[in-house]
């Protein structure tokens, strides 16, 4: 592909997050525009931010390169992060938006009183954006930077930049804008290409990837056995990932965050039902180009560039200039995804670090902006120095810590009234640690065998259940500390709006500060 299509569709797709963003700015006035655009965002145009944000370059380029690689059991992963939203209806969308907090500490410590629980669930917001955005800095270097003909961290370095411009002077007015134009950019990428490669397969007599031949160990038998070209104890696996990606999208910082800016917990409930159908939609399409790839790019496998097979496949099976601009628009939806989903996490972890890190008498804005530097900074040099581990795995890695930590304690918090501050500080720090165990034996590099590589690779089937029963147990023994203003707490979370309304003047204050 001429590297000046590549290029210019970065350029534009740069020119144009600028631009909203400098829109956005005009309606930032306050720090609560800021924080969580004064909780006015309606649930169409939130639905499409954190779709925006959700769909990472994990489900952009990830998901096909895993499907090209190892078959239709990496299914799992769409299936499981589409499936995350609907636990996250059903048990905490509403109530986590009538809490009236601004950040997940914040709901920690309105909920258990505790100050040392916030501090911790600080330093795990931190931890899980910044594993979060290591994956976007190194894949915006390793995929764009050959096709644009930059240098790989040089397109980390513009990812960084963009998002930094945005999110310093409009912050979460400004990015729900972004977010929700580079949802509609990102599908529209992959659909349009789509249909002209579905055009040649058809016209190619419906070949199927079993007619592939063989490499790596890949053959058409094994898209029958969950995860068994990557496991040794597949079962297990299979149902470890699971579990990470239904339970761990409700621990990630920047998807709760977006629920802060609904104006009620009802909108709250109706934005989650429209990001499950935009998501739904999404996740139809990558899984076609990995089944395409295994048709006609197989050789992505052998070269280890499986990640790119949603980038080769205009130029393979179409070549030309028309190729390359169907080439050059994927790489623009490429270029969103890892805008989008950065400019999500830095959000969050600016926010967390401006309330809980910097600290003085400097006005609330600027310690955001501060925050922001620090939460884009900080990881892309890590991204530099780190082992390449791939997209859609370090992002799972990222949902493991999350299912075992923050899953749990939003889970108790809201539905049990027996939680408290101990047990949940010991089921933080048991599901942190075990679960980060396992993100750092993947990110130097694993020389494990056996079960052992499977239960620090795929941690989370025995990390959550361990995190909820540590919290659990804990509160058992320590229910003297149970919060006194527990049940009044619960009660907020609990009650609809338009029955608070209707209850007279003395509960409208919760109506009003929720």
């Amino acid at each position: 592909m001429n590297q000046a299509y590549g290029l210019s569709a970065v350029a534009i797709v740069s020119v144009a997050t600028l631009l909203l963003g400098v829109w956005g700015v005009r309606l930032s006035r306050t720090t609560s525009d800021f924080f969580v655009a004064s909780r006015s965002v309606g649930p169409g145009l939130n639905a499409s931010a954190i779709s925006g944000e959700y769909i990472s370059a994990a489900s952009f380029l990830g998901v096909a390169g895993l499907v090209l690689a190892f078959g239709a059991d990496m299914l799992w992963y769409p299936i499981g992060w589409t499936a995350g939203y609907l636990v996250l209806l059903v048990l905490v969308a509403a109530p986590l938006r009538r809490s009236g907090a601004y950040t997940l500490p914040d709901f920690a410590e309105a909920r258990l009183g505790s100050r040392p629980v916030r501090l911790v669930s600080s330093g795990l917001v931190v931890a899980i954006g910044w594993l979060y955005l290591i994956p976007q800095f190194q894949g915006a270097g390793l995929i764009l930077g050959p096709l644009t003909g930059s240098r790989p961290w040089l397109a980390g370095a513009v990812v960084g930049m963009v998002v930094l411009a945005n999110v310093l002077y409009g912050g979460m007015r400004s990015i729900t804008l972004v977010q929700a134009f580079q949802y509609w950019l990102k599908l529209t990428a992959l659909l349009v290409p789509l249909i002209f490669l579905m055009m040649v397969w058809l016209n190619d007599g419906f070949p199927s990837p079993s007619s592939t031949p063989v490499i790596g160990g890949i053959s058409g038998h094994d898209w029958m056995e969950p995860m068994a070209t990557v496991s040794a104890h597949p079962v297990y696996a299979t149902w470890s990932l699971v579990v990470a990606t239904c339970l761990g999208t409700m621990g990630l910082p920047h998807v709760v965050v977006r629920f802060y800016t609904n104006p009620d917990g009802r909108a709250a409930r109706r934005t989650t039902v429209v990001v499950l159908a935009l998501l739904g939609f999404f996740y139809l399409i990558p899984p076609l180009y990995g089944s395409l790839g295994r048709i006609y790019t197989p050789d992505l496998i052998a070269a280890g560039r499986a990640d790119a097979v949603v980038l080769e496949l205009p130029m393979r099976l179409i070549g030309g200039v028309g190729g390359s601009l169907l080439a050059a628009l994927m790489i623009g939806g490429a270029f969103a995804a890892f805008l989008a989903t950065s400019s999500g996490l830095t959000i969050a972890v600016a926010g967390v670090l401006s309330q809980d890190v910097i600290s003085g008498r400097i006005h609330p804005i600027r310690r955001f902006r501060i925050g922001a530097m620090a939460a884009v900074v900080v990881p892309f040099l890590l991204a530099l120095g780190l082992n390449e581990v791939s997209v859609a795995r370090s992002v799972g890695l990222a949902f493991a810590v999350a299912a075992s930590t923050f899953c749990p304690l939003l889970v108790l918090g809201i539905w049990w009234r027996g939680l408290t501050d101990v047990g949940a500080l010991a089921g933080l720090f048991i599901g942190g640690w075990t679960s980060l165990a396992g993100v750092a034996n993947s990110l130097v590099g694993s020389t494990l065998h056996g079960w052992l590589a499977d239960l620090l690779g795929q941690p989370a089937l025995w990390t959550v259940p361990l995190s909820f029963a540590t919290m659990v147990v804990g509160s058992l023994l320590t229910k003297s500390r149970v919060s006194p203003s527990v049940n009044r707490f619960m009660v907020r979370l609990h009650t609809p709006e338009t029955l608070l309304l209707d209850r007279g003047p003395s509960t409208n204050w919760a109506a009003r500060r929720g």
